[in-house]
C-alpha cells in the first residue's frame, strides 16, 4: 500500500488497489457448513431462550396441569370410584397425556407467529440443514413438555399417587409420551404454515383436541360408554397412548399398545413431517 506526502511532511494513507480488498474480502478457506444436529440444537436453544425472555409461557405446562389434575380428581373422584385418592391412581396418567398433548398446539402457534414477523425469510436464506428450524422448536418445547410432566407427577405424588411400575416405569412412560408427542407436534407446524393467522391455527388445534382427549379412556374406563361411542374410543389415538402410559406406569406393561404407540409416531412423523417440509419449501 503506498502513501503520499502532504505540505507539512505527514504521510497519509492511500486509497486501497482493488486487489488489495480483494485479497481482503475474499476468503481463501469457506467456514464448514454446520452439522444438522448443531443447527438443530441452535434452534431448539433459542426457542428455550424465548422462555427465558417470556417466563409466562411456562403458564401453561404448570398451572393449567395442577388445575385439571386438582379439578378432575375431586370433582369425579367420589362419584366414580368412591374417594379421589383411589380415582387418582386411574386418572393421573391419562391427565398427563391429555396434558401433554393439549399443549402441542402451542408449536404451531410459534411457527406461525415467526412467519408473520419475516423471522422464516431469513432462515430460508441461511446455509444450513431445511428442517433444523422446525426441529429446533419440537426440541425447545420438549423441555415444556417434560416440566409438564415432572410438574403433574409431583402434584399427583402430594395427592397420594403411587405408580405400581415405580421409578422405571414412570420414567419410562414419560419418554415414550414425550417420544409420541414430538411425532404428534408436526401435525400442528404443517397447520402453523399453512393457515394464515395463530387464531386460526389455535382454533383448528382445539377443533381436533378436544373431542380426541375427551372421547378418550382417560376420564372413565370405555365400557361404561354406549356401543357407538366405544366404537370412536377404540380406534382414537388418545385412547392407545393413554393404555400404553398407564400400563407402563402401573407396572403391566402393555406390548401391543406401547407397539401401537411407537408405530403411529412414525407415520404421523413420516406423513406430516414431510407435509410440513413441504409447505416450508414453498412458502
Amino acid at each position: 500500500m503506498s502513501t503520499t506526502a502532504v505540505k507539512d511532511n505527514e504521510p497519509v494513507l492511500a486509497a486501497p488497489k482493488a486487489e488489495d480488498l480483494a485479497a481482503v474480502l475474499i476468503a481463501k478457506n469457506r467456514p464448514q457448513r454446520p452439522s444438522a444436529l448443531s443447527t438443530s440444537v441452535t434452534f431448539g436453544w433459542r426457542a428455550m431462550l424465548k422462555i427465558k425472555h417470556v417466563p409466562e409461557q411456562l403458564f401453561d405446562v404448570t398451572a393449567f396441569p395442577i388445575m385439571m389434575t386438582l379439578m378432575f380428581t375431586y370433582l369425579f373422584g367420589g362419584a366414580l370410584s368412591g374417594s379421589p385418592t383411589q380415582y387418582l391412581q386411574f386418572l393421573l396418567p391419562g391427565i398427563m397425556a391429555s396434558s401433554i398433548l393439549m399443549i402441542t398446539m402451542y408449536t404451531g402457534i410459534s411457527v406461525n407467529t415467526d412467519i408473520e414477523k419475516g423471522v422464516f425469510d431469513r432462515f430460508r436464506t441461511l446455509p444450513i440443514w431445511r428442517p433444523s428450524a422446525m426441529v429446533g422448536y419440537l426440541l425447545g418445547d420438549m423441555l415444556r413438555y417434560l416440566i409438564a410432566s415432572l410438574v403433574i407427577l409431583g402434584v399427583g405424588l402430594i395427592m397420594g399417587f403411587r405408580p405400581g411400575g415405580g421409578f422405571g416405569g414412570v420414567a419410562a412412560a414419560i419418554l415414550l409420551l414425550l417420544a409420541f408427542s414430538f411425532a404428534f407436534s408436526w401435525i400442528w407446524t404443517m397447520f402453523g404454515l399453512l393457515l394464515r393467522s395463530e387464531k386460526s391455527v389455535m382454533g383448528v388445534s382445539m377443533m381436533v383436541l378436544f373431542p380426541l382427549t375427551f372421547l378418550s379412556n382417560i376420564y372413565v374406563s370405555p365400557e361404561t360408554m354406549p356401543g357407538w361411542l366405544q366404537a370412536f374410543v377404540e380406534v382414537n389415538p388418545v385412547t392407545h397412548v393413554v393404555a400404553a402410559v398407564r400400563s407402563m406406569m402401573d407396572g403391566n406393561w402393555d406390548g401391543g399398545e406401547i407397539t401401537w404407540v411407537l408405530i403411529a409416531g412414525a407415520v404421523i412423523l413420516a406423513v406430516f413431517g414431510t407435509l410440513t417440509m413441504r409447505l416450508y419449501n414453498r412458502k
